[in-house]
């Protein structure tokens, strides 16, 4: 392996500070943190990522992309993996041979699934579930085959028939897909590129007022008590639905009254504050089931609660409530809060909301005031609910 002289620690500021080498000239600068990762800068100063190992005692150079196209985490992230694939005795570079020519669009998602979605995306299911659905009529059509206005008819088809969010969603999969492809060394162009995404209506629904006693009254009616504690502890924690099924016990501090979540949707861990009647829940359930390794434990794979539709009609049917989703019960927290008085920076900070106009404010922030903006609103919540009993009770007398 080439002898590495300029070696440095890839940071921003290292690599923004590497200039041009001269004319009809190169320079190949190695990292010290991942070794055979380098960077070429080239006579215009035109700087990108490359790995350089030898596979089967012969040197391979493999371009990795542009920087600062690419970050240095994600060059480092790629490296590890086509190294490992290096130490394997494969090249890389016989990859990319293979897509420059005529690849179809099945054996393309099949390598985007396996190099890319599964490693990398914590959604990858969705990919593999949605794309074969709405594409697998393309599956044996090479990617050069498939044009921009194909792609259009069936954006608005998808739109009309499934709905405007999945038609983008759809579209957004065939963009990456393609930018993958080409990335990885096929020459063609993006036919998703250009393509209109649909306007979407932002969804505004929560639990008002004159609901919340007709929806705890059903609630509490629930005769499957882990749906019925799942439910009360989503609307009362805020927190997104697959975090609440995939509930642990060894997240779970009752002494503190917090749960730890140690991975979320925005990949950073999220405190979150447990009111009385929570505390209350989970008790409840260690005292009936012990304490095994979920909270919600399910029958299937996954050994957890995984989808209780058929529970959540049941409480919606008794309630009147039949538009109501399952993520509604989190912007009904976050709308209690505001009604409350608190900020978007707190209801952020409770729901665990990633914005950059507010990272710096979060990171000033502690538990008791989102602890405050928690308890006021689901207080509130709980008035509103001894009210509306108050008066049925007045109607029946």
């Amino acid at each position: 392996m080439k002898k590495q002289d300029n070696s440095l620690n890839f940071t921003k500021k290292s690599l923004d500070a590497l200039r041009s080498p001269g004319e009809s000239k190169r320079l190949y600068v190695y990292d010290t943190r991942v070794r055979g990762l380098e960077m070429m800068v080239t006579e215009n100063g035109a700087k990108s990522f490359k790995v350089y190992r030898k596979v089967n005692n012969k040197p391979v150079r493999v371009t990795l992309g542009k920087y600062p196209e690419m970050t240095i985490e994600q060059a480092r992230h790629e490296a590890q993996r086509i190294i490992t694939e290096m130490i394997k005795g494969k090249n890389p570079n016989d990859e990319k041979k293979k897509l420059r020519a005529e690849t179809s669009l099945g054996e393309m998602f099949t390598l985007f699934m396996n190099r890319h979605s599964k490693p990398n995306n914590k959604t990858w299911k969705s990919n593999e579930r949605d794309v074969p659905r709405f594409l697998g009529h393309w599956f044996r059509r090479k990617l050069s085959g498939i044009t921009k206005q194909e792609v259009q008819v069936l954006h608005e088809k998808i739109g009309r028939e499934n709905g405007f969010y999945q038609a983008n969603r759809l579209l957004s999969k065939i963009h990456t897909i393609y930018n993958k492809a080409i990335e990885w060394g096929w020459e063609g162009a993006n036919p998703a590129h250009g393509v209109k995404k649909f306007k979407e209506k932002s969804r505004d629904r929560f639990l008002h007022p004159d609901e919340l006693p007709r929806f705890f009254e059903s609630l509490d009616a629930e005769q499957n008590d882990t749906i019925r504690d799942y439910i009360y502890v989503s609307l009362f924690t805020g927190v997104r639905k697959s975090n609440v099924l995939a509930m642990r016990w060894e997240d779970i501090y009752l002494e503190r009254r917090e749960w730890l979540l140690p991975d979320t949707k925005n990949d950073d861990p999220l405190r979150v504050h447990l009111i009385d009647t929570v505390i209350d829940i989970l008790k409840a359930r260690l005292d009936r089931y012990g304490r095994r390794e979920w909270v919600f434990e399910g029958s299937g794979k996954t050994g957890h609660l995984v989808e209780p539709k058929a529970g959540w009609a049941r409480i919606l049917k008794r309630a009147g409530t039949p538009n109501l989703r399952i993520h509604d019960l989190r912007r009904t927290l976050g709308s209690w809060q505001a009604a409350t008085g608190s900020n978007s920076f707190m209801i952020g900070r409770a729901l665990g909301h990633r914005s950059s106009q507010s990272t710096a404010i979060y990171a000033r922030l502690n538990i008791d005031p989102v602890r405050d903006s928690v308890e006021k609103a689901t207080q509130a919540m709980l008035e509103t609910i001894k009210k509306g009993n108050s008066h049925h009770d007045m109607e029946t007398t």
